[in-house]
């Protein structure tokens, strides 16, 4: 009897204590990944039923945003809580021999702010916003563990020469760009997997910013990629290949690009599943939130053909443009018991919403200096919630580009640096979510605000700048 006794005790002891611990983030960022790409919001031609699981226990967001449409701005205004016209790092600026122009010892990111509220921190997969040894690298930004690409560059092959484990370089022996033995994604899921286990026992903020779907095409011929081997008419993609000559920035040549890509998204939905089978085995589930988004839209390099799969869900653009296609993201939160199974929201909200949402679930002191707003009261119902008076994006290639969004109307403009009162594009998404028809003659008064928060919202930059 005493036994028993003891036994319920010990029980009611560990309950109270998780109701009282913190709760688990999980943050899993795709690369790339278009918001066509994902079951859920549409995709016909590949399987993704872990991600879907995840909508069906908890929230599909249906206007959300990435930071903008490439890869380090985005993640800066992820990490920052700042849009791209505020944000340190506005576009993907190289250093050589390896990393991006770091962020600045100034800035500060929601990785340190959760490592201040007594997180565990980690993040696992591609970086690209500091070189090792640099003010942006991610051991200097708020992170406790870091494993994967550090640049970006490197990631653009997926039998990479070498990965970094925090500051110390992890030399694959074998992969030369000619011979491919180690697979990076699998062995930065295994380490993804160990984080877990490791910290199962104290709150962790776990940032997984995998590199698939990215370009290259590439993966081992397992069950993923088999999935798809015969399940597509292919036309080879010709490329940067592995042997002799081949260079690190290259995209390889790929004989089944469709089914590449297909079993690549596969094989990322299955590490999903992964995440969450080892978070259930460890019973906590109904104390940890998981996000699931993309950075940008869906790509076209290496062979990919994101008409083919529908990957940006019907809508105009794609990777590198302002139009939906280029930065609505998919946008999926699990957090049991607190988010409501089978939801959906319209609430419109972007990249830099994530880091005062997540302080505020962290119960930590708010961020002084972002342009987001919690969207607390749209996961749980709770509280009134604070609406954008307008979005925000700059993107600085292709001749320099702006997009605004207010309400349903959607402002654009193209070739910025040329002209900085370059005509604007309107679009009523309300009417026309594809962006087909331009009624920026007919809407002059709309077209004049549009105006004003492109002015209002770019801050010029020293080390990207836009208008100059």
């Amino acid at each position: 009897m005493k036994k028993q006794w003891l036994l319920a005790g010990m029980l009611l002891l560990s309950t109270f204590c998780m109701a009282q611990r913190k709760p688990n983030i999980v943050f899993i960022l795709a690369d790339d990944l278009g918001v066509g790409d994902v079951g859920c919001y549409g995709q016909q031609k590949i399987k993704t039923p872990n991600i879907d699981r995840m909508a069906r226990n908890g929230m599909r967001f249906t206007s959300f945003y990435s930071g903008t449409s490439v890869c380090a701005p985005s993640r800066s205004s992820l990490m920052t809580g700042q849009h791209t016209g505020h944000t340190y790092i506005r576009g993907n600026k190289e250093i050589k021999p390896e990393g991006q122009e770091p962020l600045a010892d100034s800035v500060r990111t929601i990785a340190q702010m959760l490592q201040e509220a007594g997180y565990t921190t980690g993040a696992f997969g591609k970086w690209g916003l500091g070189m090792v040894g640099t003010t942006g690298a991610p051991d200097r930004k708020g992170f406790d563990t870091f494993y994967g690409y550090n640049c970006q560059r490197q990631s653009h092959r997926y039998y990479p020469t070498h990965l970094w484990d925090n500051d110390r370089k992890v030399v694959l022996d074998g992969n030369d760009l000619t011979n491919k033995v180690h697979y990076a994604p699998a062995m930065i899921q295994e380490q993804t997997l160990a984080f877990i286990d490791a910290n199962k026992d104290k709150p962790f903020f776990l940032f997984i910013p995998t590199v698939l779907p990215h370009a290259e095409l590439q993966g081992p011929e397992d069950e993923y990629f088999s999935m798809y081997k015969n399940a597509f008419p292919e036309t080879p993609h010709q490329g940067n290949g592995y042997g002799p000559g081949a260079l690190v920035p290259g995209y390889a040549s790929i004989d089944k690009p469709k089914a590449t890509f297909a079993g690549m998204i596969s094989r990322m939905d299955a590490y999903v599943g992964q995440v969450i089978a080892r978070l259930e085995k460890y019973g906590l589930m109904d104390n940890t939130i998981i996000i699931m988004t993309s950075d940008n839209g869906p790509h076209q390099e290496g062979g990919a053909d994101p008409v083919f799969f529908n990957s940006n869900g019907g809508l105009r653009g794609f990777k590198r443009d302002l139009y939906e296609g280029g930065i609505r993201a998919p946008f999926i939160v699990q957090w049991n018991g607190k988010v409501k199974a089978g939801s959906t929201s319209n609430f419109t909200g972007a990249f830099w919403d994530v880091m005062p949402t997540l302080l505020q679930i962290a119960g930590a002191p708010a961020a002084g200096n972002t342009d987001g707003v919690s969207f607390l009261p749209t996961l749980t119902g709770k509280g009134k919630q604070a609406q954008h008076r307008y979005l925000y994006w700059e993107f600085h290639e292709s001749g320099g580009r702006q997009a605004v969004r207010m309400g349903k109307w959607k402002g654009l403009r193209l070739e910025v640096k040329k002209n900085h009162n370059a005509p604007v594009e309107l679009y009523d998404l309300s009417k026309d979510p594809k962006e087909q028809h331009n009624v920026a003659a007919a809407n002059p008064a709309v077209v004049k605000e549009i105006e004003k928060a492109m002015r209002e919202a770019h801050v010029e930059s020293a080390v990207f700048p836009m208008l100059q």
